[in-house]
C-alpha cells in the first residue's frame, strides 16, 4: 500500500519512491482510512483509486469529501500518488522492425538496470523534441547523448525507428527521408537497436554490434566509454559543447585528442586551443589539476576513479570508471567552455570533482612562447631562463632569447631544472622509448633546435624520455607538477648555479634578475644583485601591502553594515577576497592610452573605456576621476561586493589596477551595451521582440534573488536602473555597478541611510523621502524597470496630454480601466503570441511598485507569479509621482540612451 508501482512492478526506485509513499500517508491521515485493506461497496480496490473516481465526479465532491477537506485541497494531495503506470506499460527493451518508439505515445527504451533511458525530450525551456539519452534514477534531468541535435523536431509527431535500410533513424511527419540517421553502409538485413546498462545504445546485426552511440558522442562521456580516436579507421570521438542549457546544437566549444601529436587532449573554442591536457605520466595527463580533495563528499574514499590510457598502432584513447558500481560519474563539456568531471551525491545533486579551465593559467599560451604561468606569483608570467621579454606590459607575445650562439661550440651549455611543471605543447615534440635521461640529455644536445626535456613518467625510473625542439609553448607550474630540463647557455647556467640553485628564489625574480644582468659588467653584479634584491622585496611588498590594505579596509567598512547577530560569520570571510590585480602599463596598452576613440561613456564613477588584451579578450575599464563624486569608499565597496557574487545574471569583474594615483575596475565587456541602449532608441528597439523582452525581465529578476536570498551575503542594490543591465552578446541580462550597494543582515527588514543615492524614477518612495531602504526598495526599482521594458518609455521624463504626472500612475490607470495594452510598445505589440502573459507581467510590475514597501511582492514571487498562471492580487493605486516643472514633447525624444556600458550613477535626491 505504499510502495510506487515502478519499484512494486520493476525494483526501479529514485526520490520519487518516497514521494509516492508520502502521498500515502497524507492521504491516509487526511481521509482517517488505511489504503491497504481498504473496502468500499463500489468497486473500488484500495484508497487511491476511490479517492481518484471521486475527483472524477465533480458533482459528489463536497458531499463525499467533508471528512477529507475541500475538493481542491484534495486534487493537489492526490498528485503524489499518481501511478507511473503508463509510462511503465511503455518501456521497451528493444527496438525492432516492428517495435518502435513514438515520441506521441509516451513511449521510451530504458535499460535492464533501469539506470538509463532513452526517449524524445525538449531541452529546458525550449519546445523543440529531441532523441536522448539520460540518468532514469537521478531525479535531476541529465541528458548524455542526443541524436538529432542539428535537426530538432517542431511537434510531438517524431517516430525513432529501425528504417527499411536496417539504421537507426529519426523520423517526423510521415516523411520518407530521415532527420537523423545510424547511417551504417551495409546490406538490407534484420536489425535491432538495444540500451546497455553502460548509457551505450547499439545496434546489432547478427549478434554483432554494427554501430554505437559511445563513437559518437555530444558533450558528455561516461563511465566505459573510450575517449580517443582510432588510427586504422580514422574515427575520432569529439565532445561538442552545447549551445545553451536550452539547445543541444553543437556549440563554439569541443575537445578531443590531437591525432597529429604525442597523444594531448585540447579543448577548442571555435577551432583555436583554448586549454590543453598534457601528455599522459603513467597515472595522470599531465597538465589536469583537481578542484581538491572528494573527501568532503565521499569520506570513505579518495582515489574513487579508476583511469585507463591505451595507445597502440591502432588506437589511442582514455577511459574511466568509478570503483563503486554504485556511483553516477560523468565528464561533461559545459556551453561555456568548461570541461568538467561530476559525480552524483547523495544530497541529490552533481558535485565538481574536477573543473578544467581551473584558472587563468590554464588558458592556452596564456603567458606566450618561452615562457610559464605560476598562478600563485604575481605577476603570473614570466620568462624562461635564457629570455627576455620584447614588450613590459605585454605576456601575449612571445619571450625574446638572450642566450649566446655558443651551440655546438662546446662552450658549456646545460640544463636548469625547473620543478613542478605541466610540459610544453607536445605537438613540437619527439618521444624516444627505452632510453634514460641522461641518454636523452645527449640527444637533446645533438641538435641546436633542442629547447629541453623530461622523462614521460612520474616514476623517474623509467625508460620514455620526450624532448622538444623550437618554442616552448604553454608551459605552467603547479605543486604536483614534474621535473622539466631547459636548455641554456653557459653564462645563464653559470648564473643559475652561482645565485639560485640553493637560494629557493622563485622564478619571477630570476625573470628579473637575469634580463637586467645582461647589461652589467661581472665587477658589478654582486654589488647590483644585493641592492636590487632589498629594493625589489622592498617596492614589491609596498605594492602588495597596498593592495591588500584597500581590501582589507573595504572588508572592515562593510562590516559595520551586517547585522551583529552575523558578525562572527562574516568576520571569517575577512581576507578570503581573490582580486586579480592589472598592471597599469598593461592597461594603458589595452586602452590605448584611455584615447578618446575607445571611451565608452562617463558615470559618477568617472569615465568608462573599453579595452582589448594582446589575447583578443575585450574589456570595459572604469578610471575613477578624481573629481568623482563618489570616491574610493564607492570603489572599495564595489570591489568587495562584486569579486564575493558569482552569477550568470551578474556582470563579472576581472580584476582592478590600484597602481601610483590610479584606480580603476576592469570588467568583462559587454559588447551590447545597456538596456536603455535599445528599449528608448525608435530604431535598436526593434531588434528586441517580445520573447528577448520577456527573458531579459526574467534574467533581471533572478539576478535579483541571487543578491537577495541565494548569494552569501544579503545585499540591496539601491540603484538598479535599465542603464545599469548590461546585455551579452546574446542579449542576456547582466546586473552591474555595485559601488553604491549595501550588505544587510539576514533577518532585517529595513535599514536607514542620511546619504540618499540612486536615480530619479527608479528609487522607492520611502528610500526618495526617508532615506529607509531594503529588499522592498530593489522590487520597486525593478518594478519599474519592468514596465518600461514592455512600454518602451521612461518613468522619469514621461510625458502624456492625460493628468498621469509619470508613466506608473498612468500605466495603472490604463490597468484599472482595462486598457492595458495600449501601453505595450507597438514594437512588441505584434510580435506576442499570447497579451495574456504581457498583462500578467504589467500586472506584476504595478505590484511591484506600490507605495507601501510591505505590499510589495519578494523577488522570488515575482519570478513565481511571472512564469504561472496562478490569480495574482490587485495592485494598489499610487499616490506617490514625481511631477517634473517642464515636460517634453515626447517622452522618446530629448535625451540620449546612456552609452556607458558600465556605469555607476548616485545622484543625491532633493
Amino acid at each position: 500500500g505504499y510502495i510506487s508501482p515502478e519499484y512494486a512492478l520493476n525494483g526501479l526506485f529514485s526520490v520519487k519512491s518516497n514521494v509516492f509513499s508520502f502521498g500515502v500517508i497524507l492521504l491516509e491521515i487526511v481521509g482517517g482510512k488505511k489504503n491497504w485493506g481498504f473496502y468500499h461497496k463500489s468497486s473500488s480496490s484500495n484508497l487511491l483509486k476511490y479517492l481518484s473516481q471521486i475527483l472524477a465526479h465533480p458533482k459528489n465532491t463536497v458531499q463525499t469529501l467533508i471528512f477529507m477537506g475541500c475538493n481542491r485541497a484534495l486534487s493537489i494531495l492526490v498528485l503524489f500518488v499518481t501511478f507511473d503506470l503508463f509510462s511503465s506499460l511503455h518501456a521497451l527493451e528493444t527496438i525492432t522492425g516492428t517495435q518502435f518508439m513514438a515520441d506521441d505515445e509516451n513511449r521510451s527504451l530504458v535499460s535492464s538496470d533501469g539506470n538509463f533511458k532513452l526517449g524524445f525530450f525538449s531541452p529546458g525551456k525550449s519546445q523543440a523534441r529531441y532523441v536522448g539519452i539520460w540518468f532514469n534514477k537521478i531525479p535531476e534531468q541529465t541528458v548524455v547523448w542526443v541524436a538529432n541535435r542539428e535537426t530538432p523536431i517542431r511537434n510531438s509527431a517524431g517516430i525513432f525507428k529501425i528504417g527499411g535500410d536496417g539504421n537507426l533513424a529519426v523520423f517526423c511527419c510521415n516523411q520518407s527521408s530521415p532527420l537523423w540517421s545510424t547511417n551504417v553502409s551495409m546490406p538490407a538485413q534484420t536489425s535491432t537497436a538495444k540500451l546497455l546498462n553502460s548509457g551505450n545504445l547499439v545496434l546489432v546485426a547478427k549478434e554483432t554490434i554494427i554501430w554505437q552511440s559511445f563513437d559518437y558522442p555530444t558533450d558528455t562521456i561516461l563511465p566505459g566509454m573510450k575517449f580517443g580516436w582510432n588510427r586504422k579507421t580514422g574515427l575520432n570521438r569529439i565532445l561538442t559543447s552545447w549551445k545553451s542549457i536550452d539547445d543541444p546544437t553543437p556549440g563554439e566549444f569541443s575537445s578531443g585528442f590531437d591525432p597529429h601529436s604525442i597523444p594531448q587532449i585540447f579543448l577548442y573554442k571555435n577551432s583555436v586551443p583554448h586549454w590543453r591536457s598534457g601528455i599522459w605520466n603513467g597515472r595522470i595527463l599531465n597538465g589536469m589539476i583537481d578542484v581538491g580533495s572528494p573527501k568532503d563528499y565521499f569520506s570513505d574514499q579518495i582515489d574513487f576513479i579508476n583511469v585507463t590510457f591505451v595507445s597502440k598502432d591502432n588506437e589511442i584513447y582514455i577511459k574511466f570508471a568509478p570503483k563503486k558500481v554504485d556511483v553516477f560519474s560523468i565528464v561533461v563539456l559545459e556551453s561555456m567552455g568548461f570541461l568538467n568531471r561530476l559525480i552524483w551525491h547523495e544530497s541529490q545533486r552533481w558535485v565538481k570533482v574536477q573543473v578544467t579551465p581551473q584558472d587563468m593559467c590554464d588558458e592556452y599560451m596564456r603567458c606566450g612562447a618561452n615562457a610559464i604561468c605560476d598562478e600563485d606569483t604575481f605577476p603570473h608570467c614570466a620568462c624562461l631562463p635564457g629570455f627576455k621579454r620584447l614588450y613590459p606590459q605585454d605576456w601575449y607575445l612571445k619571450c625574446q632569447e638572450t642566450r649566446k650562439e655558443t651551440c655546438g661550440k662546446g662552450d658549456g651549455e646545460g640544463f636548469v631544472r625547473l620543478k613542478g611543471v605541466k610540459f610544453p605543447d607536445a605537438r613540437n615534440s619527439i618521444l624516444y622509448n627505452n632510453m634514460s635521461l641522461e641518454e636523452c640529455e645527449r640527444e637533446c644536445l645533438k641538435s641546436c633546435n633542442c629547447a629541453g626535456y623530461a622523462n614521460v613518467y612520474v616514476d623517474e625510473m623509467g625508460r620514455d624520455c620526450i624532448a622538444w625542439y623550437g618554442e616552448l609553448q604553454d608551459m605552467r607550474h603547479y605543486k604536483s607538477g614534474q621535473d622539466f630540463y631547459h636548455r641554456v647557455d653557459a653564462v645563464e647556467l653559470g648564473m643559475y648555479c652561482l645565485f639560485f640553485h640553493n637560494s629557493g628564489l622563485n622564478s619571477m625574480l630570476y625573470d628579473i634578475l637575469f634580463n637586467s644582468f645582461t647589461s652589467f659588467s661581472s665587477t658589478n653584479l654582486f654589488v647590483f644583485y644585493f641592492d636590487y634584491v632589498l629594493f625589489y622585496n622592498n617596492t614589491g611588498k609596498k605594492k602588495q601591502q597596498c593592495r591588500q590594505k584597500l581590501l582589507f579596509d573595504s572588508e572592515r567598512s562593510l562590516s559595520n553594515y551586517r547585522d551583529s547577530s552575523n558578525t562572527n560569520s562574516s568576520a571569517s570571510e575577512s581576507g578570503n577576497i581573490e582580486i586579480t590585480f592589472f598592471e597599469l602599463n598593461a592597461v594603458i596598452a589595452a586602452t590605448e592610452n584611455f584615447s578618446s576613440a575607445n571611451k565608452l561613456g562617463r558615470g559618477g564613477f568617472g569615465p568608462v573605456f573599453k579595452g582589448q588584451l594582446a589575447n583578443g579578450q575585450e574589456i570595459a575599464v572604469k578610471r575613477l576621476s578624481s573629481n568623482s563624486g563618489q570616491g574610493i569608499e564607492e570603489f572599495k565597496n564595489e570591489v568587495l561586493l562584486i569579486a564575493k557574487l558569482q552569477h550568470r545574471n551578474l556582470v563579472r569583474l576581472l580584476g582592478c589596477c590600484i597602481e601610483k594615483d590610479e584606480k580603476m575596475l576592469i570588467y568583462e565587456f559587454m559588447p551590447n551595451k545597456s538596456l536603455d541602449y535599445f528599449i528608448f532608441d525608435q530604431s535598436r528597439k526593434l531588434l528586441l521582440d517580445w520573447k528577448s523582452r520577456f527573458e531579459i525581465i526574467l534574467g533581471i529578476a533572478r539576478g535579483i534573488i541571487y543578491l537577495h536570498q541565494d548569494s552569501r551575503l544579503r545585499i540591496v542594490h539601491r540603484d538598479l536602473k535599465a542603464s545599469n543591465i548590461l546585455l551579452d552578446g546574446e542579449m542576456k541580462p547582466k546586473i552591474s555597478d555595485f559601488g553604491t550597494a549595501r550588505i544587510v543582515g539576514g533577518d532585517e527588514i529595513q535599514e536607514n541611510t542620511k546619504r540618499v543615492v540612486g536615480t530619479f524614477g527608479y528609487m522607492s518612495p520611502e528610500y526618495a523621502l526617508g532615506g529607509l531602504f531594503s529588499v522592498k526598495s530593489d522590487v520597486f526599482s525593478f518594478g519599474v524597470i519592468l514596465l518600461e521594458i514592455i512600454s518602451g518609455k521612461k518613468n522619469w521624463g514621461f510625458y502624456h496630454e492625460s493628468s498621469s504626472s509619470n508613466l506608473l500612475k498612468y500605466i495603472w490607470e490604463l490597468w484599472r480601466d482595462n486598457k492595458t495594452l495600449k501601453i505595450v510598445d507597438l514594437c512588441i505589440s505584434n510580435s506576442c503570441p499570447v497579451h495574456d502573459e504581457v498583462l500578467r507581467c504589467i500586472q506584476v510590475g504595478l505590484l511591484c511598485v506600490q507605495d507601501d514597501a510591505r505590499d510589495r511582492p519578494t523577488m522570488s514571487n515575482v519570478v513565481f507569479m511571472l512564469c504561472n498562471e496562478a490569480t495574482l492580487p490587485c495592485p494598489k493605486q499610487s499616490t506617490f509621482s514625481f511631477r517634473r516643472r517642464n515636460a517634453p514633447e515626447s517622452s522618446t525624444k530629448g535625451t540620449n540612451c546612456s552609452a556607458n556600458e558600465v556605469t555607476i550613477t548616485t545622484l543625491n535626491a532633493r
